[in-house]
């Protein structure tokens, strides 16, 4: 899986704050061994935001691209709009699934306002802006990335899965269609 790893701030745009949760998330895209082709940082612009993401998932060869920073509710918090016009399909489960387990952590999960969501055969994430939040927010999506974007390439998630288990997955009702 090739992914994107796109960190939106303002300030370290400007070169005025160090990008800590770009790498932190490169780090663990790879870990999981996914490839990242693309890291940018890219400020809190709207149009910007929304070209950078067209771009990645039409030509930009990725199949996985996450967003970290703007999803907060400040006047140039703007990426959920961002990305709520490239996407086609919006993916409320997986928001659901993040604020939830981020709730755990922090009440302010619930200020957040990121969205997923899959633009032709890409999943498009967004995360907060803080590292520790990238890893927790990771965690959370991680054990179904690949499946997720097996079922946008048109593919057959459970191919070289064990026949019992893809079976198991059959009975269990695992929501794929």
């Amino acid at each position: 899986m090739n992914a994107a790893a796109i960190t939106v701030s303002d300030r370290s745009f400007r070169g005025e704050r160090p990008d800590a949760s770009g790498p932190a998330l490169k780090a663990l895209l790879e870990a999981a061994g996914v490839t990242v082709v693309k890291t940018a940082i890219v400020p809190d612009e709207p149009a910007l935001i929304a070209a950078v993401l067209r771009q990645l998932a039409d030509e930009g060869g990725c199949e996985l691209i996450v967003t970290m920073g703007g999803t907060g509710l400040s006047p140039r918090d703007t990426t959920p709009e961002a990305t709520c016009q490239v996407i086609d399909k919006r993916l409320p489960g997986m928001e659901e699934a993040i604020r939830q387990e981020s709730l755990k952590k922090t009440p302010f999960a619930m200020l957040s306002r990121g969205i997923v969501g899959a633009r032709g055969r890409t999943l498009i994430l967004n995360f907060p802006g803080s590292p520790k939040a990238v890893k927790e927010c990771f965690a959370v999506v991680q054990p179904v990335l690949s499946h997720a974007v097996k079922l946008l390439r048109d593919e057959d998630p459970y191919a070289g899965v064990h026949p019992a288990s893809a079976a198991h997955h059959a009975r269990s009702g695992a929501a794929h269609d």
